[in-house]
């Protein structure tokens, strides 16, 4: 891209065109993993959808690769692209919160902290992700578990509506189309750039009970195997993982185990303090802890609770994820013994207790698919050294392999690794969708412009 080119460009905008000659082209191009390193042709700040559309047009008229950036946090690095256009949302931060209808309406700048915010304010809360600094539009695109997952399901699940930029450069209403409104549910990022979306929202907090219970490693097996049978009769208020992880060096851990495996149960009651605190005791008494630092909180604060293990453009990460059919003796033994053998001490597993609200919309009602699974494993590879790169990707990886024969074969396409192997990835998570929704592709995007993320073929 030229400069004249650039300047063509940026003489149609609202917003700006940023290039490598702009002194803050490196913090623009930035994205959360510190593993990615793209170099983008232009970057363009879009103030608003008729930016967006001129973006588009600009790069299809040209040839060139399109990303698309909201919160530039999906783990894979695909908010940016070598050589390309990257249409950037990140200035597109407004949020409408209409309380007497229970519903909100967020621009796809927005993050997780942005929306929480604002729809607190009115004692609300939309269905999102457990990091804030996620960008609430490639987690809603991809599904969108998080605290609220089994009382008020995924954050697709709670799309209303949305309005789509085209690759031709057409602004639709995704509520106009019931099949484009399918797709956008689980279906990711692949029939155009969201730029508006509207959600459900529901009385949650200001106040929650939050659970974080720690387990030293030797205890593993025995915890882990009574978290399964607590997780199969929770009632639908609470939402919990089950952590395995080399413990850090915080005064609320014993030093004695400090560097050593760990399990951590982490979850919130989405009802009252009181309610949760009763309804979380059972868990709190499985075993014998190390620490229980639980309590009540704010829902604010229960949704930062993971921030500060996940710091932007200073660690690596490389996330991959199973559906697991279930959490038999011989799979537990298996965790305990791949979490004892990661490189990296920052580096977890993470058993996410699914079913409730989560379970209950059939497979073909939203293009995310089956829903059977009664836990997710996220396989969390994050660490500190680039010279750790290639021994902490093949854990993950092997990790990934291993347990192939306890998972119905689906993965959560937001935890994507590096979207090696994508065509499987996509035949095996979809299943019976894929067809519908290759037929929402050739219809939105026939040539594939928009096709980074989790690709669905147009063919």
């Amino acid at each position: 891209m030229t400069q004249d080119m650039a300047e063509g460009l940026a003489g149609r905008l609202r917003g700006r065109v940023v290039q490598a000659t702009d002194a803050d082209y490196d913090q623009v191009r930035a994205v959360w993993n510190g593993m990615i390193d793209r170099r983008p042709a232009a970057l363009v700040r879009c103030a608003g959808t008729s930016d967006v559309i001129e973006a588009v047009r600009y790069a299809r008229a040209r040839g060139l690769m399109v990303a698309v950036r909201g919160g530039g946090h999906n783990v894979s690095g695909t908010a940016v692209c070598d050589d390309g256009l990257v249409v950037d949302l990140t200035p597109m931060r407004g949020v409408r919160v209409d309380p007497a209808a229970g519903t909100v309406r967020a621009a796809g700048g927005v993050t997780i902290g942005d929306l929480d915010s604002e729809t607190q304010a009115f004692g609300l809360a939309v269905p999102m992700g457990v990091v804030t600094e996620t960008g609430i539009a490639g987690l809603t695109l991809g599904g969108g578990l998080g605290w609220l997952r089994r009382k008020y399901g995924l954050s697709c699940d709670n799309l209303i509506s949305a309005d789509v930029v085209t690759a031709d450069g057409r602004v639709v209403v995704a509520e106009s189309d019931p099949d484009l409104l399918w797709a956008l549910k689980g279906g990711g990022g692949n029939f155009g750039v969201v730029t508006s979306f509207e959600f459900r929202a529901y009385p949650v907090g200001p106040d929650v009970f939050f659970a974080q219970v720690i387990h030293a490693g030797t205890d593993a097996r025995s915890v882990l195997r009574a978290y399964r049978e607590w997780a199969a009769a929770a009632p639908d208020e609470i939402s919990s993982f089950a952590i395995l992880w080399h413990a850090p060096e915080d005064e609320s851990i014993p030093a004695e185990h400090h560097g050593t495996p760990i399990v951590v149960f982490a979850a919130m009651h989405s009802g009252t303090p009181e309610e949760g605190e009763a309804a979380l005791q059972p868990l709190r008494d499985i075993g014998t802890p190390i620490a229980d630092l639980s309590a009540a909180t704010s829902y604010l604060e229960a949704q930062r609770f993971f921030d500060e293990d996940y710091p932007a453009h200073v660690m690596r990460y490389y996330w991959k994820s199973r559906y697991l059919t279930g959490l038999p003796d011989d799979l537990i033994d298996v965790l305990v013994e791949l979490n004892e053998g990661s490189p990296s001490p920052h580096s977890t597993l993470d058993v996410w207790q699914l079913g409730g609200a989560f379970a209950r919309p059939g497979t073909r009602d939203t293009a995310f698919g089956d829903r059977s699974a009664p836990f997710m494993l996220g396989i969390e590879s994050n660490w500190e050294n680039p010279a750790d790169d290639e021994a902490c990707i093949a854990w993950a990886r092997r990790v990934h392999t291993t347990l192939g024969p306890f998972s119905t074969g689906a993965e959560y396409l937001n935890f994507p690794g590096l979207y090696e192997d994508s065509d499987r990835t996509v035949r095996d998570t979809f299943g019976p969708n894929l067809d519908r929704l290759a037929v929402v592709k050739r219809r939105y995007d026939p040539d594939n412009v928009f096709r980074l993320t989790h690709n669905i073929r147009p063919s």
